[in-house]
C-alpha cells in the first residue's frame, strides 16, 4: 500500500518561524531519492535549499511558490512506497504523520536512533506549532488511503504553469486545479479577489467570474496604476525589526575622523605586486578590518555584549568581524569567524568569499550569527559616511568612507592626498566616550601609518 508521509517546514537556523516558498524543484509524479534538493526558501537570514528525508514519489505540493508558512506546516506530500514492496503496512495516521518518527527529528550531523545521522536541520514542528489549514476538497486521510489500490504506481502529473508575476510582484492565491479551469474558461486571476480563507481564490469564485464578467477599466489612469507594492516579509522584514530594536534600545553615540590613508594605499601598491599577494583581491576594506581588530584588542570594550537578562557586559577574547553587504534580497551581516587570528592576506581572501556568497544570496542563515562587531563599507558607494545603527547584540559598528583625492596639510603645505572619513556608532551602555574616542583613533593611526601595527 501507499505510504504516504508529508514533509513540515524545517527551522533552518535557531528562532526562525516562517519561510517563503521561493522555487519548487519537483513536480507531482516525480521520483525522488534522499537528500535530493526539492525546494529553495528564503528565511528571515538567506535563500536556503532543502534536501528530501525520504526516499520516494511526489504526490502533492501544498504551498506554492510565493507564500509564506510557518515552521512545522506540511509543504509536500511523499508516497515512500509506491511499489507496495513495504512490510508490514503502517497505520494510515503513520502514513500521513509529518512529524513523529524517530528518523525525522533532530538536528544535522546528531546520531538518530539505529545509528543514522540527521541530515537535515529541524525535521518536525516544534511544539505548539502552527496547523496546516484544513482542505475543503480532500477527502479524509482514511478514506484516501482505503481508496488507493495496493502496488498500483503513481502516474506523473502534469501541473499547470506557474503564475505569472504582476508587476507589483502579487500572486494570487489558488490551488492548481483552480488554476487550471482559470486558463481554461479564459479568466484573470489578477482581476478576482479570493472568498476563501486568507484570500484564496476558490472554484466559486472563478465559476462568478465566469457568469458576471469583470467590468472593463476605466479610461482615466489613477495613481494606483503607476505605484508598486511589495509585502514585508523575508530579508527585509527582518532588518526592519533588528533596526527599530536596535535603535530604541541602545543608546546610540557617533563620532567621526577624517584620515589621510595615502601611506595605506601606497603599502596596497606595493603589496599587491608582492608574490604573496598574487591572485588576491587586496581590496581597502582588508586593511580597514585588520585595523578593526587589531585595534578591538586595545578596546575590548567595543568588542562586547550587552545582557539585560543577565545584567551582565560579555566582553569576548574573540573577533567575529560581521560585513553589512547589500544584497538583491536585502541588507546581511555575514560574518567572518576569529577574524582577529588573520592575516591581511586571509583577511583579503576570506572577504572576498564572504561577498561573493552574499551576493548570489547563498549565506548559510549560522554565517550571519553571534557577530561581534560590524564594518559597513558605504565607500564602495561612493558616500563619505554616515550614521550606522549597531547590529543587534553588538555594541559598535564602523562605517568606511570613500577615499578621494583632497587637499591636506603636510608639513605646512597643501597637497593632494588620498583622504577618507570613518564614523564609528556605539552603545553607550557599554563603551564610554574615551573608549569610543581611543579605538577609532586606533583605527584611524592604524591606517594613515599601518608602520604603528609593529607597536600594537
Amino acid at each position: 500500500m501507499p505510504q504516504y508521509k508529508q514533509f513540515p517546514l524545517p527551522d533552518t537556523a535557531e528562532g526562525l518561524t516562517e519561510a517563503e516558498i521561493l522555487t519548487w524543484h519537483v513536480k507531482p509524479g516525480d521520483t525522488v531519492k534522499i537528500n535530493q534538493i526539492i525546494v529553495e526558501i528564503e528565511t528571515a537570514k538567506a535563500a536556503v535549499e532543502l534536501p528530501c528525508p525520504w526516499a520516494g514519489v511526489v504526490t502533492e505540493l501544498l504551498v506554492e511558490p510565493g507564500q509564506t508558512v510557518e515552521v512545522g506546516v506540511p509543504i509536500i506530500t511523499i508516497d515512500t512506497d509506491p511499489g507496495g514492496a513495504a512490510s508490514p503496512e503502517p497505520s494510515v495516521s503513520g502514513q500521513l504523520n509529518g512529524t513523529a518518527t524517530a528518523e525525522s527529528s533532530g538536528k544535522i550531523g546528531e546520531e538518530m536512533p539505529g545509528g543514522r545521522i540527521a541530515t537535515l536541520v529541524g525535521y518536525g514542528p516544534k511544539s505548539g506549532a502552527a496547523k496546516r489549514r484544513a482542505r475543503k476538497d480532500a477527502p479524509a486521510p482514511a478514506a484516501a488511503v482505503a481508496a488507493a489500490p495496493a502496488a498500483a504506481p503513481v502516474a506523473p502529473v502534469e501541473p499547470p504553469p506557474p503564475p505569472a508575476a504582476a508587476p507589483g510582484g502579487y500572486v494570487p492565491l489558488a490551488k492548481p486545479p483552480v488554476r487550471k479551469l482559470a486558463k481554461d474558461l479564459g479568466v484573470d486571476l489578477y482581476a478576482l479577489t479570493g472568498s476563501g480563507p486568507d484570500g484564496v481564490i476558490t472554484r466559486a469564485d472563478v465559476e462568478q467570474a465566469v457568469a458576471a464578467p469583470v467590468s472593463a477599466a476605466p479610461s482615466v489612469v489613477d495613481s494606483g496604476s503607476r505605484e508598486r507594492r511589495v509585502p514585508i516579509k523575508g530579508v527585509r522584514k527582518a532588518t526592519a525589526q533588528a533596526m527599530v530594536d536596535s535603535a530604541f534600545t541602545a543608546p546610540h553615540v557617533t563620532e567621526f575622523l577624517t584620515v589621510d590613508v595615502t601611506p595605506m594605499m601606497e603599502l596596497r601598491a606595493r603589496l599587491k605586486d608582492s608574490p604573496e599577494f598574487r591572485g588576491v583581491k587586496l581590496t581597502p576594506l582588508a586593511f580597514c578590518a585588520k585595523a578593526v581588530v587589531m585595534a578591538a584588542r586595545r578596546t575590548p570594550d567595543v568588542n562586547a555584549t550587552w545582557d539585560s537578562a543577565a545584567g551582565e557586559i560579555v566582553y569576548k577574547d574573540y573577533v567575529h568581524l560581521g560585513i553589512a553587504a547589500a544584497t538583491p534580497r536585502g541588507l546581511v551581516v555575514p560574518k567572518v569567524r576569529d577574524a582577529d587570528r588573520m592575516s591581511l592576506r586571509e583577511l583579503a581572501v576570506a572577504l572576498d568569499e564572504l561577498a561573493s556568497v552574499a551576493r548570489e544570496g547563498k549565506t548559510a542563515p549560522a554565517d550571519m550569527m553571534n557577530g561581534t562587531i560590524t564594518i559597513t563599507n558605504v565607500g564602495v558607494f561612493g558616500v563619505d559616511t554616515g550614521t550606522p545603527i549597531l547590529n543587534p547584540g553588538e555594541v559598535a559598528i564602523l562605517a568606511f568612507g570613500a577615499i578621494r583625492d583632497m587637499p591636506w596639510v603636510v608639513d605646512g603645505e597643501i597637497k593632494v592626498r588620498k583622504v577618507c572619513q570613518l564614523a564609528l556608532s556605539f552603545d553607550h551602555r557599554v563603551v564610554d566616550g574615551q573608549q569610543g574616542s581611543q579605538f577609532l583613533a586606533d583605527v584611524g593611526r592604524l591606517l594613515a601609518d599601518p608602520g604603528v601595527a609593529i607597536t600594537y
